[in-house]
C-alpha cells in the first residue's frame, strides 16, 4: 500500500505491505459543496443580522477584522464578496488578528488580502499584543482577567469579522469570539485565559464547559456596545469552502460549528498502534504550530503505542519558552511539574507533550535539528518511510496503523 502525504511544499511517501491493518483518516467534506455558492447564500441569509449592506450603511467607522497567515481562512474570496456592501463607508480600515503570533510578511500580506490588496494594503494594520500604546481594557472577566484590546477595534462604532471555523486542540474550535481574544488582545491576557488550557475540560472539539471557550465568550460580551457582523468559513482538507454562516458573530459561529462537526469530526475503532500525525500547510511553519496534529492523533492512540509528527516545519521550533523547559528538564514529567508551577504562555504545550511522552512514543519527520527534537523527548527520523519501518519493526507487522493526513483539523471520535 502507497501513502502520500503534504509535506512543506512536497510530499512525504511510504509503502506499506499489510494494506489490511492501516487505515487513512480524513475529514468528511460534503460532495460538491462550491464556494461561490456557500459564500453568496450566507451574505443573502445572514443569521441574527441584517443585510450586510444595511449594517454597512449605518456605520461611520468599521473595522475588518481577519486572521493572519496561520490559518488556511479563505480571506481573500471572503473580501471581494462583502466589498461593494462596504463601498459607502467613510471610514474604513482592518486589522490583521496576529494574537500572539509574529506579523506576516508583505507577501503574506498581500496573499491574505488577495486581489483586493492594492485596496486594503494602505488601509491595513497588524495587531502587536505587546504594543501597550494601541491597547485598551473593556473590562475585566469572572476570573478576573483583564481584557485589553487592539485601540482600532475598540474604537470602531462597527465590526466586519473573516474567520474560519475548525477544530482546535484546547479551545474546541476556531473561529468567532477567537477573532477577539487571543485574535486582537493583548499578550497578558491572552497568557491568561491560555492558562486555563491546562484544565481537563479544554479539550478538542469541546466547548460545552471549556473554560477557555467560556471566557473567550466573556471578552466578546464586554464588546456588547459594538456591532459585529460576521462571516464564519469552513473548509475542507483542499481548503474548499464547503459551508459559510453570516450575521451575527455568535449567531454564526454556532451555525458554523454545527457545519463543522459534520466534517471534522470522524468516528474510528480505536484505539491504534501507530498514529501518523500530519501537519500540512500552512500549520506546518513551525512545531509550535504543528503540535495541534500531535493533539488530535494522540486522540486515537493506544498506550504505549507510536504517534509519528510529520510536518516540515520550516521556520523551527517557532515559539521557543515550550521548547526551553522541556529542553531543561530530565524527564517528561519534570517537564510537567515546572509546566504547572507558573504559567507562561506555551506551558500549556509542555504539559501537553510531556503528557503524550509519558504514555506513548512521539516521533517526528521534519526539518527541524535531531538533536533538539531529542531534547524534547521527540526521536528524529529522515522520511516516513524509515519511520514507518522501524514502528512496525518494534511493534510487529500486525501493528494497526491510522494515517491522518490533515491530523491538524481531524478529530478522531471512538465508535
Amino acid at each position: 500500500m502507497r501513502i502520500e502525504v503534504p509535506y512543506g511544499g512536497s510530499t512525504q511517501t511510504a509503502e506499506l505491505a499489510n494494506a489490511d491493518r492501516v487505515r487513512i483518516l480524513s475529514t468528511c467534506a460534503p460532495v460538491g459543496a462550491e464556494h461561490h455558492s456557500t459564500l453568496r447564500q450566507a451574505l443573502k441569509h445572514p443569521v441574527g443580522a441584517p443585510p450586510l449592506h444595511e449594517f454597512a450603511g449605518r456605520s461611520q467607522q468599521l473595522v475588518v477584522i481577519v486572521n493572519d497567515a496561520t490559518r488556511a481562512t479563505p480571506t481573500a474570496q471572503a473580501l471581494e464578496f462583502v466589498h461593494h456592501d462596504l463601498a459607502n463607508v467613510d471610514d474604513l480600515s482592518l486589522v490583521v488578528a496576529t494574537g500572539t503570533h509574529r506579523a506576516p510578511t508583505d507577501d503574506e500580506l498581500r496573499n491574505i488580502l488577495g486581489g483586493l490588496s492594492d485596496f486594503w494594503m494602505p488601509r491595513a494594520h497588524v495587531h502587536d499584543a505587546r504594543d501597550a500604546s494601541d491597547l485598551v481594557s473593556v473590562g475585566t472577566t469572572s476570573r478576573g482577567n483583564e481584557v485589553l484590546l487592539n485601540r482600532r477595534v475598540v474604537e470602531a462604532d462597527s465590526l466586519l469579522v473573516i474567520g474560519s471555523v475548525e477544530p482546535h486542540y484546547f479551545a474546541g474550535y476556531t473561529g468567532g469570539r477567537k477573532s477577539f481574544l487571543p485574535g486582537v488582545a493583548a499578550y497578558e491576557t491572552v497568557e491568561r485565559n491560555h492558562a486555563l488550557a491546562m484544565e481537563p475540560a479544554s479539550r478538542p472539539a469541546a466547548l460545552d464547559g471549556n473554560p477557555v471557550h467560556d471566557e473567550m465568550m466573556e471578552a466578546v460580551a464586554l464588546m456588547a456596545g459594538h456591532p459585529v457582523w460576521s462571516v464564519a468559513t469552513v473548509s475542507d482538507a483542499e481548503h474548499r469552502i464547503v459551508h459559510t454562516a453570516a450575521g451575527g458573530l455568535n449567531e454564526s459561529f454556532g451555525e458554523a460549528v454545527r457545519a463543522a462537526r459534520s466534517v471534522f469530526e470522524v468516528p474510528v475503532d480505536c484505539p491504534f498502534d501507530v498514529v501518523v500525525a500530519v501537519a500540512p500547510p500552512p500549520m506546518d511553519r513551525d512545531l509550535y504550530q504543528a503540535h495541534k496534529a500531535l493533539e488530535h492523533g494522540n486522540l486515537a492512540l493506544r498506550e504505549g503505542g507510536i504517534i509519528i509528527l510529520v510536518s516540515e516545519c520550516a521556520e523551527g521550533i517557532g515559539q521557543t519558552s515550550f521548547a526551553e523547559i522541556l529542553e531543561a528538564a530530565a524527564t517528561p514529567t519534570d517537564a510537567a511539574r515546572v509546566a504547572r508551577a507558573e504559567y507562561r504562555l506555551g506551558n500549556h504545550k509542555v504539559a501537553r507533550i510531556a503528557s503524550m511522552a509519558c504514555r506513548a512514543e512521539i516521533w517526528a519527520v521534519t526539518g527541524i535539528d535531531g538533536n533538539r527534537l531529542k531534547s524534547i523527548f521527540m526521536r528524529p527520523f529522515g522520511d516516513l518511510q524509515s519511520a514507518l519501518e522501524a514502528a512496525l519493526e518494534r511493534l510487529g507487522p500486525d501493528a494497526r496503523v491510522l494515517v491522518m493526513p490533515d491530523a491538524s483539523v481531524t478529530v478522531p471520535v471512538p465508535r
